[in-house]
């Protein structure tokens, strides 16, 4: 295992970093596994140990292993701060995943099409809860008349109703030119980051968050590094921290019903945030797809707070689903062209049909009624999944659920390793666990709205099963 068969021009170091690399990601070392000590492995390379030693530091600063006093060097255990190689190995690109698999990932999406599986795991509503619209029939030629309507930055009409949601639902005033369509917030992602950053800078984002899983970050070498949260949201203490020592050039964050916390930041936290990045003069991208599935009055978005400062991310995939892959980004027109110049090179071109298909969505005179009903049937889901919550209380904290699509349980007892989760599969209970999320492998998110009364009855009978046997662990 720890020899360098192929003879390259690279120097030695390089090649032991490569190695080692790659065996993290096809899975030969796991997270948390201990290298042997540098003795060993200058013995087992034969090279100097002054030659590991070198690779090691390089592999410290990547972010791919740690070294711990009394412990010795181990496989990093989450991504936080983690980057790509120095240099591009372009033949491994086309032979080995560009990203560490994750093995729980692996057997819980084995088992999403077992009909004896609880899905709560699936970030979408159920077909079930999906509102319904007239779709207007259109003939090939009305379709083609349709494409003429076609801007480099989208659909006009769709770019239209999306300012004009915007103006009635969060107070700013933007044109069309502010308004950049995408397929689904993903897309939107991924555009910002080949844009605004270079490979080797730092994000900063929430910890735990949806974001620190995502591959689009390792494959542009952006590292990430997550900032503590509490009950306000986003800790402006620990961000300053990080815009100090790890030079961050952008934050992103999902302030309205957090993935994967559910969580609310408040406006005074909010309000904070704005006035921190005004002093370094960073740029915030806000996420808040899950914002019009809100039960009662919630803070202003950021980007009201602070219009030139802050970068929004909108979509419709949470409330119709991944068919309706379409997304937005809404910014100052100098960005939002830049975007688009860069959609276009990358040609990340969107057929008319989805936006067609979005616009009349959103224009359905039947809109607002289906969307009210939507709510208040998740509020109904809500409350009766709190209700059930009570009889796992004692060894799980449930967070508030004021809207969304999430709920987040914490074990109240003894440390949890990766391999507790095991449990959950095995019981064919499919959550996310907190580690998908963060470092963390303590809590666990659900998606209450995929439950029926009948499997929200087995999802705690199957807790409170779970529950006895982790305390026995």
């Amino acid at each position: 295992m720890w020899q360098l068969t192929e003879k390259k021009s690279t120097p030695v170091y390089q090649q032991i970093i490569e190695q080692i690399i790659n065996y993290i990601q096809n899975g030969t070392l796991q997270p948390g596994d201990k290298l042997p000590a540098e003795r060993k492995l200058a013995d087992y390379y034969q090279v100097n140990r002054s030659t590991v030693v070198h690779a090691l530091d390089e592999l410290v600063s990547l972010g791919w292993v740690l070294r711990r006093q009394g412990s010795g060097t181990i496989v990093n255990e989450g991504n936080w701060g983690r980057s790509t190689t120095p240099r591009v190995d372009w033949r491994s690109l086309f032979t080995q995943e560009a990203h560490p698999k994750e093995p729980f990932l692996e057997k819980l999406q084995q088992l999403l099409n077992d009909p004896e599986a609880i899905d709560l795991y699936s970030g979408e509503l159920p077909l079930s809860l999906i509102p319904d619209f007239r779709f207007p029939s259109y003939t090939w030629e009305e379709l083609l008349l349709e494409e003429r309507k076609q801007s480099p930055l989208g659909y006009r009409p769709l770019q239209q109703v999306i300012c004009q949601r915007i103006e009635t639902e969060q107070k700013i005033k933007v044109s069309s030119n502010q308004v950049l369509i995408t397929s689904g917030a993903q897309q939107a992602m991924f555009l910002l980051l080949q844009v605004m950053l270079q490979s080797g800078d730092s994000v900063a984002i929430e910890d735990p968050s949806f974001l620190y899983s995502l591959p689009i970050f390792a494959s542009a070498g952006i590292r990430l590094y997550g900032v503590e949260m509490d009950r306000e949201g986003m800790r402006i203490d620990k961000l300053e921290q990080l815009i100090l020592t790890k030079k961050i050039k952008l934050i992103i964050l999902n302030p309205t019903f957090q993935n994967p916390t559910g969580s609310m930041m408040s406006n005074r936290r909010r309000n904070a945030l704005i006035d921190l990045s005004r002093k370094y003069q960073l740029p915030i991208v806000e996420d808040e797809v899950f914002r019009e599935m809100n039960f009662n009055e919630i803070p202003p978005s950021l980007k009201e707070l602070a219009p030139h400062q802050v970068i929004h991310l909108g979509s419709l995939s949470k409330i119709f689903g991944s068919s309706i892959k379409i997304g937005w980004i809404v910014a100052d027109q100098d960005l939002i062209q830049r975007l688009s110049e860069a959609k276009q090179m990358m040609d990340f071109s969107i057929s008319v049909f989805p936006q067609v298909i979005a616009h009349t969505a959103l224009t359905d005179s039947r809109f607002e009624h289906n969307q009210a009903v939507l709510v208040g049937t998740l509020k109904q889901l809500a409350q009766a999944f709190l209700k059930g919550a009570e009889a796992i209380a004692d060894d799980w904290e449930v967070s508030e659920i004021n809207g969304g699509i999430y709920v987040y349980l914490t074990w109240r007892h003894q440390h949890l390793t990766r391999k507790d989760w095991e449990i959950f599969l095995r019981e064919k209970l499919l959550i996310a666990p907190a580690f998908l999320f963060s470092n963390d492998t303590m809590a666990m998110r659900v998606n209450y709205t995929r439950m029926t009364k009948q499997t929200r009855e087995q999802f705690f009978a199957k807790l409170q099963t779970i529950s006895k046997e982790l305390r026995r662990s």
